[in-house]
């Protein structure tokens, strides 16, 4: 009978302190915060996450992004504090954030002098696929209170890709070079956002095997792709167009299959974004030639 009642009234201690947690904690600044409600005060250090929070129904909540934080439009107006790698510590306490979203990119001085002050600085590893990109995406969701939300999006994109791989049957694959850098001809390998958006358009990343990106017009003309992608780079864009039309030897440029894509969509996607692009992907692969 004793240990009968000493057993539960350690459950009942045990349940109290569950439900009795502090939610209450204490900023940079002293000022109290509840942990339980979504942060109030966001500064995101990385473009596709600044999106993200947008997907998300956050965006009233931050309050500083980077320069290149251009996605959505309605991030253009939100405060600058820098770029990726070089953010500008001060700008941000400025700004009293109570979450900083950063990545490997962003300056670890920068990051560690944010954390020396307590501010909450959460950094995302670069993902390298849609398989990373969704973890990501539902860990964010989970730090902004967003769980639900984030599950429906990754769902819904879930279904999408699936139906476009169903849709494409017994495609044949064309073989493809893209091009997302000019000097050096850079171009992206086997772990890259862009060869698994090649692959799920039912392609054939010619570059698959580099071992660090760097390729040679010698390479791409000796593997003759069907297809050329040019990564927009503004008026460069336009430029490499013109030199890759002098190798009228690579199919892609005798049949005229010269394409330029956006970089921030192919090279900083979110679920939605990495979808959409598929799907250009496949109509440029096969649609009509």
């Amino acid at each position: 009978m004793k240990i009968r009642f000493m057993v539960s009234v350690f459950f009942v201690l045990l349940l109290s302190n569950a439900f009795s947690a502090p939610s209450d904690a204490e900023d940079h600044r002293g000022n109290p915060q509840d942990i339980f409600r979504p942060p109030q005060r966001i500064v995101s250090l990385v473009p596709a996450v600044t999106e993200e929070l947008f997907l998300l129904g956050m965006g009233d909540s931050i309050v500083g992004v980077t320069v290149y934080c251009q996605r959505p439009p309605e991030a253009q107006v939100k405060e600058k504090v820098g770029t990726v790698i070089d953010a500008n510590v001060e700008k941000i306490i400025e700004l009293s954030p109570d979450l900083v979203i950063a990545s490997p990119l962003s300056g670890r001085r920068q990051t560690r002098k944010l954390q020396r002050l307590a501010i909450n600085v959460e950094v995302f590893d670069e993902a390298v696929d849609f398989k990373g990109l969704c973890e990501n995406f539902l860990r964010l969701s989970r730090l902004v209170k967003k769980e639900e939300e984030g599950r429906k999006v990754i769902r819904e994109a879930k279904r999408d890709l699936k139906s476009i791989s169903e849709s494409l049957g017994a495609s044949s694959s064309p073989r493809v070079f893209v091009q997302i850098g000019a000097n050096p001809l850079f171009t992206a390998k086997g772990e890259s956002f862009i060869n698994d958006l090649v692959e799920r358009a039912r392609g054939i990343n010619i570059a698959k095997d580099a071992t660090n990106g760097i390729f040679s017009r010698e390479e791409v003309i000796e593997r003759n792709p069907d297809i050329i992608l040019i990564a927009t780079m503004g008026i460069i864009a336009e430029k490499e167009k013109e030199v890759w039309l002098r190798y009228q030897e690579i199919n892609a440029v005798n049949k005229g299959r010269i394409f330029t894509i956006d970089s921030n969509r192919v090279c900083s996607p979110t679920p939605v974004s990495f979808v959409d692009t598929v799907k250009e992907l496949v109509e440029l692969f096969h649609g009509e030639q």
